[in-house]
């Protein structure tokens, strides 16, 4: 890193905004490089070339580089194709065999995509012009990446490398033999100090034990983890390197969410035109078919539907609340037992229910601007975006205290007539339930609830101070 001047980081993802996009992850490689650059960081982003990257720009694309990666015993052939994007460059990973098809094709072949795709950022980046000073890999599609710097010869200069956990939960995990056989590293590896877990290796492992610095999503996350239960069998590995391991809270892209500009819903508002967000309710209640009275509460999820995100709590008491006067909102897609679950709702309450089963960006857009509350009681939650999202459209988030949930909502207190939102503690649905109907108390306050809308929607959620934290932890690396 040049005296004087700032660092030069290479993002390696599996995938980010706006390209292609299949959960939070996206959000945060397509903002985070947006935000360094305003704080001096010269910044670049390298994703696989997938499918729906070619079905989109390949009009744009540009060809920089065509050669060739050696994955065992077989000769792959590996491209890099480039644009540039809001003053930031992106580099694309070409193979039409593993980037052809889903993004994440799942088992074994899902662990072959992403050991191609580790080889093939090592490979690639001697041949671009742009020379990173760190490589900033994400999550465990990238955790080999680490190991390999540090075992192979590099990658002709000096390069350090930061390794982010998204969610432990997802560690990349195949048998030693596909380990062996797509990257040759040698068997001395093969063990608890370095790459086994869970009796098999594993590329989060790898990425933990090599990385220079491991940071996280938040700082309660980065504490939780080196515990048994939220660790995920990685805990020991990370209460030993305590010192290494940062936690910084996502943000959210402000200017994609931005009621004041939202080209996606009904009426725009802002902190000033609050009462504008009325019209949101009533076009959400036109779209949904909602029976709710337009001064009933109307209490939003916008999730995937897995167990993490607390479902199990919400099939416990929906029922008992939906015999309230609301109306509740629920997108997302997931886990077979809680789309019947959520389908069952919809036909039994279909005067105040709304579901959409399924994801669909600007619909999600619509349920933040028309809702007055959005329900997120996760199990574990690393960071969370749509809390932050929520909040960014004055609808008040009502969440369980864990991870990002506990960093980005400060609940509402009202002996100071303080907050942002609503939580609890203790995994626990009728804990849940309890703090739901204070938020539901609360709605019927107008004073106290338009403060609270306010504070929310005045939040900085951007990523300003998470850039200006990353950009410290790079200088520090040097």
């Amino acid at each position: 890193m040049t005296d004087g001047a700032g660092p030069k980081v290479l993002i390696v993802a599996s995938e980010a905004m706006p390209f292609v996009k299949t959960g939070g992850l996206a959000d945060v490689v397509g903002a985070l490089p947006r935000a360094l650059k305003r704080q001096g960081v010269e910044a670049a982003v390298m994703i696989p070339n997938h499918r729906r990257v070619k079905e989109l720009y390949q009009d744009e694309l540009e060809t920089v580089a065509v050669s060739g990666v050696r994955l065992g015993w077989r000769d792959k052939y590996l491209g890099v194709r480039t644009l540039t994007r809001n003053g930031v460059r992106y580099y694309f990973i070409d193979n039409e065999d593993y980037f052809g098809g889903a993004v994440y094709r799942g088992g074994d072949d899902e662990s072959e995509q992403y050991l191609f795709f580790c080889a093939a950022v090592l490979a690639a980046v001697p041949l671009l012009d742009f020379k990173p000073d760190v490589i900033h890999c994400n999550d465990w599609h990238t955790g080999m990446i680490p190991m390999l710097l540090k075992i192979r010869e590099g990658l002709g200069f000096d390069c350090r490398s930061v390794f982010t956990i998204h969610n432990i939960k997802f560690q990349g995990m195949m048998g030693f033999e596909m380990m062996r056989d797509f990257l040759s590293i040698p068997d001395r590896y093969y063990t608890p100090e370095f790459l086994e877990a869970h009796g098999c290796a594993n590329m989060m492992k790898a990425g933990l034990v090599f990385a220079d610095r491991i940071t996280t999503v938040s700082p309660t996350y980065a504490r939780e983890i080196t515990e048994p239960f939220f660790g995920m069998g990685m805990e020991g590995i990370l209460a030993a390197r305590r010192n290494d391991l940062t936690g910084i809270v996502n943000g959210i892209d402000t200017e994609e969410f931005d009621p004041e500009t939202d080209p996606a819903i009904a009426r725009r508002y802002g902190v000033e035109t609050m009462k504008d967000k009325s019209e949101n309710k009533k076009a959400l209640r036109r779209e949904f078919g909602l029976g709710v009275r337009l001064y009933d509460p109307i209490v939003c999820m916008v999730n995937r539907l897995t167990a993490q995100k607390g479902l199990d709590l919400i099939q416990y008491v929906l029922e008992e609340l939906l015999r309230e006067e609301i109306g509740f909102v629920m997108l997302g897609d997931g886990d077979g037992k809680y789309v019947d679950f959520f389908n069952y709702i919809a036909t039994k309450y279909p005067r105040n229910t709304g579901v959409y089963i399924g994801y669909d960006e600007d619909m999600a857009h619509r349920i933040y601007a028309g809702s007055d509350f959005l329900l997120m009681p996760s199990m574990f939650e690393p960071c969370g975006l749509s809390q932050m999202i929520a909040q960014r459209y004055g609808t008040l988030p009502i969440v369980r205290e864990t991870g990002g949930l506990a960093d980005t909502v400060t609940p509402y207190n009202r002996y100071t007539k303080t907050g942002d939102g609503f939580s609890f503690g203790a995994f626990n649905a009728h804990d849940m339930l309890h703090v739901i109907r204070l938020a539901l108390a609360t709605y019927r306050d107008k004073p106290m609830l338009r403060r609270l809308k306010k504070n929310a929607m005045l939040k900085d959620n951007s990523f300003f101070q998470s850039a200006k934290r990353y950009k410290s932890l790079y200088e520090s690396m040097k």
